[in-house]
């Protein structure tokens, strides 16, 4: 594989599904990135599935295989994400911002499993094996690519998000 290959799982444009905007299904080949990108009044959060991704931001984030990155564009910020030498897969989670107004942050969730904390009413995320798996949103991991509902065997990550429909959705 070369450069980037992406798959969107999920991408609501009615608010149907409350905060979630989009899921996409990312596979980066060693060293690509997404290119220097800008975002701002969104939440991203990246679950690394295999391989490592740096955040380049700041100070730079490097996660591993399980790490869950969370990304809060808040005010705006242009950044971008590169894989390492065994390239990445990663599940990118595109929120409606918890604080629009709020500046810009990045934290890492090292070797994440069960509830991983947000930070947010409105948005929960577990991460662990299907049997386990609590109601929500069930992203099956063991395909290539990932899929949306059936009955997946393997990895799962789980989203509850609160189907509230924003303002603008009516």
């Amino acid at each position: 594989m070369t450069g980037l290959a992406g798959r969107t799982l999920l991408e609501p444009g009615d608010g149907s599904l409350g905060p979630l905007l989009r899921v996409t299904d990312d596979r980066l080949a060693p060293g690509t990135g997404y290119v220097r990108h800008q975002h701002r009044a969104v939440d991203v959060v990246a679950v690394v599935l295999t391989g490592s991704l740096t955040h380049v931001w700041g100070d730079g984030a490097p996660m591993a295989a399980g790490d869950v990155g969370v990304l809060r564009a808040g005010t705006g910020l242009a950044h971008d994400e590169v894989a390492g030498p065994d390239g990445a897969r990663v599940v990118q989670t595109h929120l409606r911002a918890a604080d629009p107004a709020a500046p810009p942050s990045h934290a890492v969730h090292r070797a994440a499993r069960g509830w991983v904390d947000l930070g947010r009413p409105d948005a929960r995320l577990w991460i662990g094996s299907a049997v386990d798996a609590p109601d929500g949103v069930v992203l099956g991991l063991d395909d290539e690519p990932a899929r949306v509902g059936g009955v997946p065997s393997g990895p799962v990550v789980v989203w509850q998000v609160d189907l509230s429909r924003p303002d603008w959705a009516g």
